[in-house]
C-alpha cells in the first residue's frame, strides 16, 4: 500500500512533522505495510508523545491530501494503533545499517515469489 507516490508523499509527511518538533530523522525506510525509522528525540518528549503526535497528524495529512484514501480509511484511522520502538546507544550504526538493509531484503524477496 505504501509505494509510489503515496510513499513520497508519506515521506514528505513525517519530514515535515519532524522538523515542526525538531526531531531528528536520522534513517527513513518506507515499506509497503510499515515504516523503519531512526531518530533523534530531544529528551523532553517522550516516546509516546512523538508516536501519538507523528502517527495522529500523519493519519490527518495523508487522508487530506489523498482523498481516494478517505473511502477506504474513514473515521481518520490509518495507522494500526500498536508501534514497535527501541531506544538506541552504542549500535547506532547497525540499526541503521538495518533499517537500510531491509529495502534490500525485501527486493530480493519479492524476486523470490513465483507469479
Amino acid at each position: 500500500m505504501l509505494k509510489g507516490s503515496l510513499a513520497l508523499s508519506m515521506e514528505e509527511i513525517l519530514k515535515q512533522l519532524c522538523e515542526w518538533k525538531k526531531i531528528k530523522i536520522l534513517e527513513l525506510n518506507i515499506q509497503t505495510d510499515h515504516i523503519y525509522m531512526v531518530a533523534s528525540v530531544a529528551p523532553k518528549f517522550s516516546v509516546s508523545q512523538v508516536m501519538g503526535f507523528l502517527k495522529g497528524k500523519s493519519s490527518i495529512k495523508i487522508l487530506d491530501c489523498r482523498l481516494e484514501l478517505k473511502k477506504r480509511y474513514w473515521g481518520r484511522h490509518f495507522w494500526a494503533k500498536g508501534y514497535c520502538v527501541s531506544t538506541v546507544g552504542l549500535d547506532e550504526e547497525k540499526i541503521k545499517k538495518y533499517v537500510k538493509w531491509q529495502t534490500e531484503k525485501d527486493n530480493h524477496m519479492g524476486q523470490l515469489k513465483l507469479f
